[in-house]
């Protein structure tokens, strides 16, 4: 690749930190080390090292958008410093190609006693904009950011939204040909968001590197042509976004004796490079449940489930049965489940009806059945009677982890008999060359393409 194209070159770069125990320590290794040298002793070392970023290593093309995953205290922020060169590195080496924009902590770069107008000049100028070229784009500073009057008070002022609106706003206006994101736009609302995502599509159709920082695998997957998947501080896979997202999500809820043999089969498969075929091959023997059938993963169980108060009814189970009554949560594209709720009525009730509903990771519900149908309703229940509803999706849903979770309601008081969000999760494995993005595969033929003659 030449020189020319890359935006980015990071180069076996590493961070680490000094840990002291207490501060007495601190001043010991200041003093002591230098004495045990000068009396030709081994200098002792009065702290703990730790490695935020360990010889990490990738490129990014001019144009191209690359996402960072990894758990928390993987060493996500910690790269985008050091790139945007807030931190110095312990080893390694970054090389950027023109100029840096970057959003990283919310209300990093403000002043809070300035105005909104103030801070504009001030972080436009920083990022290397003369007075003359903010004064053309301060009116188009101010739309995109829409705070209206709020653009002359002290930023101090400012919800964390209203923050990240002029935040970005100034950070895309000088056109950067690299632009660094950490995680800040998950602060905006879902309008605010989409002119974000609309404004990066339009810097990468021009030429602009943009890379950050996201824990939406659905955004991830749909913006990124690449994804760089980092564990405690260290590379562990760099490569298409569906893969490093699976790979990603299998870390998050693997016990702790499959997580240790999932970081090597990854570092293992990442060594490979080059060989894309090879790589897919060698993934496909070290992730077992990638493949097609179904089955269910004790793992997989999730941290956001809410139980609403027992109102007269009571929900025992939620469970995904497939068509041999067997429990899964490890589903194949495609085929057809029964989620099934099961409990019991703890009073009479009048005017009843069942729903359950399946939710993205970001809480987004993609789709949800009602039984009965909508206006009608389960005349009278009675004290004491169990019962036991299915319902049956096909799942059209594309590969990445699930929620679902369920609940009774009635026409009357009190509305709410019982509800579990979240009660469960599961994860749709892919079983095919995935043809469509979002979360729902709508596809019903193959797309038809005519060419005609040469247009003169």
């Amino acid at each position: 690749m030449s020189s020319n194209d890359v935006a980015i070159r990071v180069s076996n770069l590493s961070k680490c930190y000094q840990i002291y125990e207490n501060p007495r320590d601190r001043l010991k290794q200041f003093v002591l080390p230098r004495l045990q040298r000068f009396v030709s002793k081994q200098p002792k070392q009065y702290y703990r090292e730790f490695w935020a970023l360990k010889d990490v290593s990738f490129e990014i093309k001019k144009g191209e958008t690359v996402g960072i995953v990894g758990r928390n205290g993987s060493g996500k922020s910690t790269l985008l410093q050091l790139i945007c060169g807030t931190l110095n590195p312990a080893g390694g080496s970054v090389q950027t190609n023109g100029r840096i924009a970057a959003l990283l902590e919310l209300g990093s770069g403000f002043n809070p006693e300035f105005t909104g107008r103030e801070n504009v000049y001030l972080n436009a100028a920083v990022i290397g904009l003369s007075h003359e070229e903010i004064d053309a784009r301060f009116d188009d500073i101010a739309a995109f950011a829409d705070i209206g009057d709020f653009i002359e008070q002290p930023v101090k002022t400012y919800s964390s939204g209203m923050m990240v609106r002029l935040a970005f706003a100034v950070q895309v206006a000088v056109d950067p040909d690299i632009f660094i994101v950490d995680e800040a736009l998950a602060v905006g609302d879902e309008k605010f968001q989409r002119k974000c995502f609309a404004r990066l599509e339009e810097l990468k159709s021009k030429g602009t590197a943009i890379l950050f920082v996201s824990h939406s695998a659905a955004t991830i997957i749909e913006l990124c042509d690449k994804t760089l998947l980092l564990d405690h501080g260290s590379r562990l896979m760099f490569g298409s976004p569906p893969e490093c997202i699976q790979a990603y999500q299998k870390l998050m809820y693997a016990p702790a004796d499959v997580h240790k043999r999932l970081i090597q089969d990854y570092r293992d498969t990442d060594a490979l490079d080059g060989n894309k075929e090879t790589v897919r091959q060698a993934e496909l023997v070290a992730v077992p449940d990638k493949s097609p059938f179904e089955s269910f993963d004790p793992a997989l169980i999730p941290e956001t489930t809410t139980v609403y108060p027992v109102q007269g009814a009571v929900i025992d189970t939620i469970h995904i049965c497939n068509h041999e009554g067997l429990v899964v949560n490890i589903l194949q594209a495609g085929e057809s489940y029964s989620f099934v709720v099961s409990g019991r009525f703890l009073t009479d009730f009048a005017g009843v009806y069942f729903g359950i509903h399946i939710k993205s990771i970001s809480g987004v519900v993609i789709t949800g059945q009602r039984f009965p149908e909508e206006g009608s309703y389960l005349e009278q229940v009675t004290a004491g009677q169990a019962f036991k509803i299915s319902f049956t999706f096909r799942m059209s849903l594309l590969p990445g982890a699930y929620f679902a979770g369920g609940g009774i309601w009635s026409n009357q008081e009190p509305n709410c008999a019982h509800r579990i969000l979240d009660a469960l999760m599961f994860r749709v494995a892919p079983n095919q060359k995935v043809k469509s993005f979002g979360y729902v595969d709508l596809i019903a033929n193959e797309p038809m393409l005519e060419m005609g003659g040469d247009y003169l």
